[in-house]
């Protein structure tokens, strides 16, 4: 085809086949603002690991003005285009608030991502230090972006929250729903191929091995055979609890008691009691409680094992 035909056929495309069109409508967010808004949180969450030069403690305090008024013009900009893509009344005015709400809220994520980079520390016998983790875990981005984009998720912002968490998702391999709610002390190993959907609660010093995925079973449908929103989908992990690699837990009626295994492989789609272990014996899915010495060992260590 010549450029001008080839031109034609794209916009006849784009007349016929719609729904992928966004013409005439509302300036959507940004990708690439989006991308550098991500990189400008994980600046300010971490200070002084991803700087070009290194940052001196008393050059905080006026580094720390460029950086929030970097975030809040970005912020605001793009919280703007996410509301007036929902209709919001005022746009403007709820993009501001929603910014100072969010930038308030960053001493207690990072209170909380911290507990993360502890978690990974301790969970992982071959870190060798903290700034290993920071610089060279994939776990530290997906899950620090996933607790920012929750809180915008908890305020009701469309969009931005999910593309805050692709961001992270295309960097790690690890898909984490902004609505998912997550303990602190938590930490993915190898950090790749998780997936943890939009109802799910995690509660607090949760393991995860790669490939995990806490899923939905199925999808409930009205009388047009439309998906359902809003319904609990996704399973409840409880405190203490290790999941390892591979396994599948899927339902919103499904829970994981605490201080409980999960061994690689494994598909749930019931609920496990506290203190339990779960592995496959041959072709046989086994549930146990877990003995004496393992309910010893788990109290006195800061992971089951």
């Amino acid at each position: 085809m010549t450029p001008d035909a080839i031109k034609q056929a794209l916009l006849e495309s784009y007349a016929r086949d719609g729904g992928i069109n966004h013409l005439d409508g509302v300036n959507l967010p940004s990708q690439d603002r989006v991308a550098e808004l991500a990189r400008d949180f994980m600046h300010v969450l971490f200070p002084g690991y991803f700087e070009s030069t290194s940052l001196a403690k008393n050059d905080v305090p006026a580094w720390l003005d460029r950086m929030l008024a970097k975030i809040d013009e970005r912020l605001t900009t793009e919280l703007e285009k996410s509301l007036l893509f929902a209709k919001d009344p005022a746009p403007i005015a709820n993009a501001r608030r929603i910014t100072t709400t969010l930038l308030s809220k960053l001493p207690e994520i990072r209170r909380v991502v911290q507990t993360d980079v502890q978690a990974a520390y301790t969970g992982d016998p071959a870190a060798r230090n903290v700034e290993e983790i920071i610089l060279a875990y994939p776990c530290v981005l997906a899950i620090s972006l996933q607790r920012i984009a929750h809180e915008l998720y908890r305020l009701g912002v469309p969009l931005l929250p999910r593309m805050l968490t692709e961001y992270g998702h295309e960097r790690t391999g690890v898909d984490l729903h902004p609505g998912a709610t997550i303990g602190t002390h938590f930490f993915i190993d190898h950090c790749v191929g998780v997936v943890i959907g939009e109802t799910a609660t995690i509660g607090n010093h949760v393991k995860l091995y790669q490939g995990v995925t806490l899923g939905a079973k199925s999808f409930e449908v009205d009388n047009a055979g439309n998906p359902v929103k809003g319904v609990k989908r996704h399973p409840d992990i409880g405190d203490h609890v290790t999941i390892y690699a591979h396994a599948t837990i899927l339902g919103g009626e499904t829970r994981i008691g605490e201080h409980s295994v999960i061994g690689g492989n494994v598909w749930l789609l019931e609920s496990i009691a506290a203190n339990s272990i779960v592995y496959f014996k041959g072709d046989d899915l086994v549930v146990r409680p877990r003995n004496k010495k393992e309910l010893l060992v788990a109290e006195s260590a800061d992971w089951v094992i």
